[in-house]
C-alpha cells in the first residue's frame, strides 16, 4: 500500500478540523488517506484513543493487518476494556491466519459486549 505524502493540504488546520477530515476520508472509504491524516494526529496526542481506533479501522480496511494490529494493542495498552478494540484485533489476526490468537479476542470482546455474538 502506498502511503499518503506528507505535507497535504488536508494534514493542515486544527485537530479537530483533522480529526472531521479523516472521518470524511474514512466515510468515503479513502481509507489510505484517512491513515495518513489520523497519523499525524495519533502521534500529537497518543493518549487519545478515538483516533488510533479509526486508524486502526483504516488500516484493516486497507489490508495493512500488521500496522492495524499495532495501533489495536496500542488501544488496549490504554483501555484494557475497549470491546470493539478486542473484536477488532480478534478479526484482524483472524485474516491474517491466526485463528488461535483471534478465538481469545473474540472470546473476550464478547464477554465484554454480548451483542458481538449475535
Amino acid at each position: 500500500m502506498s502511503e499518503i505524502k506528507t505535507d497535504t493540504y488536508y494534514e493542515h488546520g486544527t485537530p479537530a478540523e483533522r480529526w472531521e477530515r479523516a472521518q470524511m476520508f474514512f466515510d468515503a472509504k479513502e481509507y489510505v488517506t484517512a491513515a495518513g491524516i489520523l497519523t499525524g494526529l495519533v502521534e500529537e496526542e497518543p493518549g487519545q484513543v478515538a483516533p488510533r481506533l479509526l486508524l486502526a479501522r483504516a488500516y484493516y480496511h486497507s489490508a495493512q493487518l500488521r500496522r492495524a494490529e499495532a495501533e489495536l494493542r496500542a488501544v488496549l495498552e490504554r483501555d484494557p476494556v475497549e470491546a470493539y478494540a478486542r473484536l477488532m484485533l480478534g478479526r484482524t489476526l483472524e485474516r491474517q491466519g491466526r485463528a488461535a490468537e483471534a478465538a481469545r479476542e473474540l472470546r473476550l470482546a464478547v464477554a465484554m459486549n454480548p451483542e458481538f455474538g449475535a
